[in-house]
């Protein structure tokens, strides 16, 4: 098991990054599909938590046969998906990952945003991480992937027209005003000899490039989504939603990806995992068979959805 906890600076409020995380997660998800992999949306409901308050549940499946490295191609199926459920009670949230066929392979992020630079310690109010397991990304000037480059999302180069934010300089975490902090706790978990260390080693990699992408995004789109209510940016959620779905099914329809492809494996979550979740206050029964569910299920990607 390998647990970090990252921290991740913006040059906005939390109040406003309800909104931006919404917009940002509905665009990126419809960016990153297509070719019979990306992000098909299978749940999106209201849910509500006894100390949380009202909030949204959804399930995911993301389809990344492509990204995997090569060797950890020669222990999974040619397609297959990684499946997320997240509970959103903003400014909390949980997120579950697992494989259908991997039960000792397991994803919890637990995630809190605050209108800060990064500076609470113990944010998640049980106790503080190890120093050396925390993990500072900057969304200005550390680097990602040359792939994920694009001059319009260069936060040097950014300027936000409605709220006359930006360009972003170095050293901006010290002094910018409005500042807020994504705190990211990720518990990475493989337990699979002579695999476990490069598995977790490499998801935690992937994770740390989706979240500065993501972040990085909703700050550059800024100018899309501010001034946007929480009844609008659901609608556009909803639009994307189906835009993205349609792009992923139609993809797999025409290379032959399609169910008949795919692996009939049983899924399970593992008990660490699920007693993890069920300390949180988070009901796991849902998770133990999701294919038993009426309600269809939503993907999720190593280069996936970031929060």
């Amino acid at each position: 098991m390998l647990m970090k906890e990252y921290r991740i600076c913006m040059p906005l409020t939390v109040d406003e990054y309800k909104i931006g995380q919404l917009y940002m997660i509905s665009k990126h998800s419809s960016e990153q599909s297509g070719g019979g992999e990306g992000v098909e949306v299978v749940r999106n409901e209201p849910d509500s938590h006894p100390q949380h308050g009202p909030g949204q549940v959804t399930e995911k499946r993301i389809y990344l046969s492509s990204k995997l490295p090569s060797w950890a191609k020669a222990f999974v199926p040619r397609f297959f998906y990684v499946t997320e459920k997240a509970w959103n009670f903003y400014p909390y949230t949980i997120t579950g990952v697992f494989v259908s066929f991997l039960p000792k392979f397991s994803i919890r992020i637990e995630t809190r945003f605050e209108n800060n630079n990064g500076s609470n310690d113990n944010v998640f109010g049980d106790q503080p991480t190890p120093v050396e397991n925390v993990s500072f990304l900057d969304i200005l000037s550390d680097p990602i992937p040359e792939k994920h480059y694009k001059e319009s999302e260069d936060l040097s180069r950014w300027q936000s027209s409605k709220t006359g934010r930006g360009p972003l300089e170095e050293g901006w975490r010290e002094d910018h005003r409005p500042i807020m902090c994504s705190y990211k706790r990720v518990i990475c978990s493989f337990e699979v000899y002579g695999f476990q260390t490069r598995t977790e080693e490499f998801i935690h990699k992937n994770i740390r490039d989706i979240l500065l992408i993501g972040h990085r995004q909703a700050v550059a789109w800024a100018d899309e989504w501010h001034g946007l209510s929480l009844e609008e940016v659901r609608e556009y959620e909803l639009a994307m939603q189906e835009k993205t779905n349609s792009k992923v099914k139609s993809s797999q329809n025409n290379t032959g990806t399609a169910s008949a492809s795919r692996p009939a494996f049983s899924r399970s979550i593992s008990v660490t995992d699920e007693r993890s979740l069920k300390k949180m206050g988070v009901t796991t029964a849902a998770m133990s068979d999701p294919s038993a569910s009426s309600v269809p299920q939503s993907p999720i990607r190593l280069n996936s959805t970031p929060e």
